[in-house]
């Protein structure tokens, strides 16, 4: 019998620390599956950032470096420079890659690194304690935002992925979302062109994956899915803001 489903060789088969309804695996699962399929494992070099993130070296089974907090880009950038035959992401989240390292993302992008940015938005900084992030949506409430985010006092939730789309160097920038396997599917299309875009020599490359953080967010994992869908998608909206076909 053909089996039609099983765990992609570039998956570890361990058990993850992430907590239950937590999207951070579907996420290395999508990477995993594309790293196969694309026939790059052993090219592969991701880079990990700080934060419940950090961990994808456990899990992913590639070569990884560790990098400081925000500044995977500029880590991958020199990976990627010094071994251009590499294929080299990171992989960071909305606290890691929006807040420190809002400097590196935007500098590898106007540069044009041919390099593959995997970024996970959740709206919260899930490690630490749930503080707000700069992705936080207004009126969410987190350990620092208790009354929730108030734009007067602490501004307006970061739309990365618009942001970068109007950086010259950037080639491919698109928002996918893991809350239903619908989405899911589109989202492993997405990382696949990236990861292909630079294969290609195409240049910079960023997909960002709306994720849950069931216990910073205070649900269970599926009231987390539907606040998700219901509170999140229209802050972000979803699709491909540069790069799709025919462009």
């Amino acid at each position: 019998m053909k089996p039609i489903y099983q765990r992609p060789k570039s998956l570890k088969q361990v058990v993850t620390h992430y907590c239950p309804g937590c999207t951070h695996g579907i996420a290395h699962r999508l990477l995993a599956e594309v790293i196969d399929e694309l026939g790059i494992q052993g090219k592969t070099i991701g880079v990990a950032s700080v934060g419940c993130s950090v961990f994808a070296y456990n899990y992913i089974d590639v070569d990884f470096q560790q990098a400081a907090h925000g500044r995977a880009p500029a880590v991958a950038t020199g990976i990627k420079r010094v071994l251009p035959d590499r294929i080299v992401f990171t992989y960071q989240g909305d606290g890691d890659l929006a807040s420190i390292g809002a400097a590196e993302i935007v500098h590898a992008a106007a540069r044009g690194e041919n390099i593959t940015v995997i970024f996970i938005n959740n709206a919260i900084y899930g490690m630490t304690g749930g503080q707000m992030a700069p992705t936080s949506l207004l009126g969410q409430k987190t350990t620092t935002s208790p009354a929730g985010r108030d734009a007067r006092a602490q501004g307006y939730p970061l739309r990365v992925s618009e942001l970068i789309a109007t950086i010259e160097g950037a080639r491919y920038v698109a928002r996918f979302s893991l809350h239903n396997p619908q989405n899911i599917q589109r989202a492993k299309q997405g990382i696949k062109k990236a990861f292909s875009n630079q294969i290609e020599g195409k240049g910079f490359s960023m997909v960002e994956l709306l994720s849950t953080c069931s216990t910073n967010w205070g649900l269970s994992p599926q009231n987390a899915l539907k606040w998700l869908e219901e509170n999140m998608l229209p802050v972000y909206p979803l699709g491909e803001f540069k790069g799709k076909e025919g462009e």
